[in-house]
């Protein structure tokens, strides 16, 4: 089987940690390399990017520069570590990709989806996920989550408005590609979320090795 990049999206306190350890597990008893990263981060590199982005002190950040940071630590992270990955036939689960970026810096930020997909188009080398998993989760819901696990990120400590439109955003990318990006309630419990998850990569893995088979016995027209 060649490489999968699987990305896990949603509003903050969604779930998505959990739900990549769980996926991680399963795909890994069934054989399966499997890589875990997240973003911005992934890289060491990245990583530093993140800290800058994150931090609480820099108030001052102009959404132009926040998109362009992003941006940065994902270029790099896609050539350091996804693309190798892939090339290497593993499964890549991702904590946040680009369709994050369109929520927060296009639609949030107010910098237009357009801009932000295509200024990610040079970053990522037009790589996209095969599948993305948008756990829906109320915003008001997720920040209270936050605010119980952790101390709360530059971006975590934005208005509820703001997360509103972040919200949004994830909508209007469901919609925009319905075929790549699979909606799942957050309001389920968590068994039950891994459970339509596994469901759903089992299903495309399953489609996937069908084509491949399909290419190498020369029955794909």
């Amino acid at each position: 089987m060649a490489g999968w990049f699987i990305t896990m999206e949603g509003p903050d306190g969604s779930g998505k940690t959990t739900q990549i350890q769980l996926l991680k597990q399963e795909l890994q008893k069934q054989g399966y390399e499997v890589l875990v990263t997240r973003e911005p981060g992934g890289t060491s590199i990245g990583e530093q990017i993140r800290k800058v982005i994150l931090d609480v002190n820099n108030v001052a950040m102009d959404p132009m520069t926040e998109a362009i940071l992003y941006a940065a630590a994902r270029a790099q992270h896609v050539k350091e570590l996804i693309q190798p990955a892939l090339e290497q036939n593993k499964i890549v689960l991702c904590d946040r990709f680009l369709d994050s970026s369109i929520a927060y810096q296009g639609v949030a930020r107010g910098l237009g989806m357009d801009m932000v997909e295509g200024l990610n188009h040079y970053a990522t080398g037009g790589l996209n996920p095969d599948i993305t998993f948008f756990i829906d989760m109320d915003p008001v819901m997720g920040l209270q989550r936050k605010k119980n696990q952790a101390q709360l990120d530059r971006l975590e400590k934005e208005t509820l408005d703001f997360h509103q439109k972040v919200y949004k955003g994830y909508l209007a990318l469901w919609k925009k590609y319905p075929d790549r990006i699979h909606r799942i309630s957050g309001d389920d419990q968590v068994e039950s979320i891994h459970q339509q998850i596994m469901s759903k990569v089992k299903e495309r893995i399953k489609r996937g090795l069908s084509y491949e088979y399909e290419i190498n016995h020369g029955c794909h027209s």
